[in-house]
């Protein structure tokens, strides 16, 4: 499977930097409770001092969605929807361990985290690039959508929608489940500083993962636009 940007984002959005993980063999009986508390607390302590809205990493997606002609606070970037939810209930919500852990690490670095069931990625392309509009999306309550052309999507080689609007939130089709082993993430900045905060965060979930689950073998890599393909599950 190969994973990439199309070259419109890259020429549109030339100060992203992305950041993609592979693992297998991951299991939901496991508690990531302690590990994902110790990351939302350093987010909590930085939400403290200011609200997310503040933070230069969710500005620069808020600069991104502007010019994608998407109302900012109408649509929020994973990572900011996280925050705001964590400054107002003082928790994240509970789905999965892997799904959790990422969740907790992208509200401490403020990065905006995308968890798939890879297994259910219809290969050999998984591509973020403008919709056409006949792709198909399919929501968590079982309806089907199609994005609104030039919409900025995940998109396999199927016609599926993964992602809509570019908030890294999963569909219903691939969202992770309790059965789900194989996962692939998907980590984006557009901050000055994302060239550093992407390899740290891709770092610090495939600590987590080799730590909770040891037959995990995460397989990661840093796109740019000089090196804008993943290849993975091979």
């Amino acid at each position: 499977m190969h994973f990439r940007h199309a070259d419109a984002i890259w020429s549109d959005y030339p100060e992203l930097t992305a950041g993609a993980l592979y693992a297998t063999g991951v299991g939901a009986g496991v508690d990531v409770g302690p590990r994902a508390a110790a990351y939302t607390a350093r987010a909590a302590a930085r939400l403290t001092g200011a609200t997310e809205s503040a933070f230069p990493e969710v500005l620069a997606w808020r600069r991104a969605f502007s010019r994608m002609g998407l109302k900012p606070t109408q649509y929020r970037c994973a990572a900011e929807s996280l925050l705001r939810r964590l400054r107002k209930e003082g928790t994240l919500p509970r789905v999965h361990p892997v799904v959790d852990l990422c969740n907790a690490i992208s509200v401490a670095y403020a990065v905006p985290v995308a968890v798939l069931d890879a297994d259910r990625i219809a290969g050999p392309l998984l591509e973020v690039r403008h919709a056409r509009g006949d792709e198909r999306y399919t929501t968590f309550g079982g309806a089907t959508e199609h994005p609104a052309p030039g919409e900025v999507i995940f998109a396999d080689s199927a016609g599926r929608a993964h992602a809509r609007r570019w908030t890294n939130r999963q569909s219903g089709h691939s969202a992770v489940g309790e059965h789900t082993s194989t996962f692939f993430v998907v980590a984006e900045a557009m901050h000055d500083d994302g060239a550093q905060a992407v390899p740290e965060l891709l770092k610090t979930v495939a600590e987590e993962l080799a730590a909770h689950w040891p037959s995990a073998d995460p397989t990661a890599a840093v796109l740019t636009s000089s090196s804008r393909e993943f290849v993975f599950g091979c």
